[in-house]
């Protein structure tokens, strides 16, 4: 079951949440960034239902996220792709692995996925930086500000800062 849209929310976050959907919808993204593209590919990487399967993919399709591609015709079977926008979303992707490598959400034995360079085979994380200066900057030295669409609800919430 799909809860409320956060339709009318200005909110990037909200925003982004309500596009990728609930955690299947996220796992068949992180599937997608993985290579894989075939329907029964997410069914056996992910172990969901065939019914949930299509209603995320379809919801994914419907968010321009995904793009479905016809790569057989006798019987008609499609691959799903990664559009411009669901490329992006490889940030979160990324975001969400590298924070359950720091607390080992997978267990102890190490993290079962790295990402590295192509280039020089080196790890990497994602970092914040100074779009200003171009040095890093640690999450600990970020703070909210309106932005150029905030509205009286956003401007509420960040005057509540602490």
């Amino acid at each position: 079951m799909r809860s409320k849209s956060f339709d009318g929310m200005r909110c990037s976050i909200a925003g982004t949440l309500d596009a990728m959907g609930d955690r299947w919808a996220v796992l068949i993204l992180r599937d997608l960034h993985f290579g894989l593209s075939k329907f029964e590919e997410f069914r056996h990487s992910t172990g969901v239902t065939n019914a949930t399967l299509s209603d995320r993919l379809r919801r994914l399709e419907e968010q321009a996220l995904v793009e479905r591609r016809l790569y057989q015709t006798s019987p008609e079977r499609y691959e799903y792709v990664l559009t411009r926008k669901g490329r992006d979303t490889r940030l979160v992707i990324l975001a969400l692995l590298q924070v359950g490598d720091k607390w080992q959400v997978s267990g102890p034995d190490g993290p079962p996925v790295m990402f590295a360079s192509a280039k020089t085979n080196a790890p990497v994380r994602l970092a914040l930086i100074d779009a200003g200066t171009g040095e890093k900057v640690r999450t600990s030295e970020v703070v909210p500000k309106a932005g150029p669409g905030a509205d009286d609800f956003v401007r509420w919430r960040l005057a509540h800062l602490r």
